[in-house]
């Protein structure tokens, strides 16, 4: 597992949806520690091209155009994050970078 993966989870948390995708957010070194969940930011297949917000779909693994939303920033347990279904590219990365410091209010 590596920071930009995606990976589609069962019944996560109380989404209403069965099934619903994730992109992990952590950074590299809490996702080979012993802590056993990872920040991850939920994929929408709609969105509205915030700059929180970042556009993927049929490059990234997806079957569609969909939304990596980071204004909802969820802990996944790692064993939940079995389902691959793809990566972000380098440029996809930088986006989410930059999606997540507006989100977080970061400079």
């Amino acid at each position: 597992m590596k920071r930009g993966d995606i990976y589609r989870v069962h019944r996560p948390g109380d989404d209403p949806k069965q099934h619903r995708c994730f992109a992990v957010v952590s950074r590299q070194a809490l996702i080979e520690s012993r802590f056993s969940t990872v920040v991850c930011a939920p994929i929408f297949t709609l969105g509205q091209a915030l700059a929180s917000q970042v556009a993927i779909g049929p490059d990234e693994g997806m079957k569609h155009e969909s939304w990596i939303k980071c204004d909802n920033l969820a802990s996944v347990r790692k064993a939940e994050l079995t389902q691959f279904v793809g990566s972000l590219s380098r440029s996809k990365l930088a986006d989410l970078d930059d999606a997540l410091k507006v989100a977080l209010g970061v400079e």
